[in-house]
């Protein structure tokens, strides 16, 4: 008898066809997320789970299904995961890192232009038949990228991938982590370590690429956006909750520092709707990773850690190795 899965969200056809190859799925082809309950019913009886970012897994959940072996993420983040409550229940977790950061990396760049040159601003202003004419003077002026200094604050894969790119603009690349990298990664990237103070008052650009846990939970909040320049730019596509939206709203209200690209908010999609009447923040609908040959990679590659899991082999990207071979 094959082992029943579940994939919780739609995906691609070609990842129901991998998994349909081992395993006999419980399909939910909806792109909504299923709510709790309907959730944790449609995980009884399953050995394992295609999860995404949307799903809830905690003891709760885990009590109802004690025949579950791995729940994999389609995702590199995981906070929608309570791993201890995992681990304890001896569920093997997984993510999807690595196939992604190329083009979350592009996507920090994309945001960092559009708010440097108020792209979205100017294209609503042309679209509501408000250009009169080229100006010289004041002609929609911006901030300029090329030879500024860049902040990025968490330095793993992708932070690293947004710090090769800064070498076409021939910017100062600065960066704090809580462990310095090794210095031919450093190299690499042509960046410096700086403490995180040294980091907001330098940074002309600041990129967040911090994975969300409680312990940098509004990391980025009134005191951290007092330290950084009036003409400084933020720029967060890692998750919502590692700035304090409420305070990031006031300092742009208050022009105290000059814009920021948002892909990630707290409470989303629920964002503060005072947001949306700033025309100095660029706003973006969680699609940092959003490229159909990147999703599909990402799918699949959870796909590949459910089957590895339940056919007894380490899943490539476990997240929790103490429960295998439990």
């Amino acid at each position: 008898m094959q082992a029943k899965v579940l994939v919780s969200r739609a995906v691609f056809p070609e990842v129901i066809e991998r998994l349909s190859a081992h395993f006999e799925v419980d399909y939910n082809d909806r792109d909504a997320a299923l709510p709790a309950d309907q959730l944790a019913a449609r995980l009884v009886g399953k050995t394992g789970a295609i999860t995404l970012l949307s799903d809830r897994i905690d003891a709760a959940v885990l009590a109802g299904a004690p025949g579950l072996k791995a729940v994999c993420n389609v995702a590199v983040g995981y906070n929608n995961f309570d791993l201890a409550a995992i681990t304890q229940a001896g569920v093997m977790a997984t993510n999807t890192p690595g196939v992604l950061n190329d083009t979350t990396a592009d996507m920090a760049w994309a945001l960092l232009l559009a708010s440097a040159r108020r792209i979205v601003s100017a294209d609503q202003w042309v679209r509501a038949g408000q250009w009169q004419g080229w100006k010289f003077h004041d002609g929609w002026f911006g901030n300029d990228v090329h030879h500024a200094t860049l902040g990025i604050l968490g330095m793993g894969r992708i932070g690293q991938a947004v710090a090769r790119r800064a070498a076409g603009f021939e910017m100062r690349v600065l960066y704090h982590n809580r462990t310095p990298l090794a210095a031919d990664q450093e190299a690499a990237c042509g960046a410096a370590w700086v403490s995180k103070e040294t980091l907001l008052r330098a940074a002309d650009f600041l990129v967040l690429l911090l994975p969300y846990s409680p312990a940098v939970h509004h990391i980025i909040g009134a005191a951290e956006l007092a330290l950084m320049k009036p003409t400084a730019h933020l720029i967060n596509i890692a998750r919502g909750g590692i700035v304090d939206d409420n305070a990031l709203i006031e300092a742009l209200q208050q022009k105290r520092i000059a814009g920021a690209g948002l892909d990630v908010f707290e409470n989303e999609p629920a964002l503060d709707p005072r947001f949306l009447a700033l025309d100095n923040v660029v706003l973006t609908p969680h699609i940092g990773s959003s490229t159909r040959a990147t999703r599909l990679a990402m799918a699949l590659l959870a796909a590949d850690n459910l089957i590895a899991a339940l056919g007894g082999q380490r899943p490539p990207n476990l997240l929790n190795p103490e429960v295998f071979g439990r």
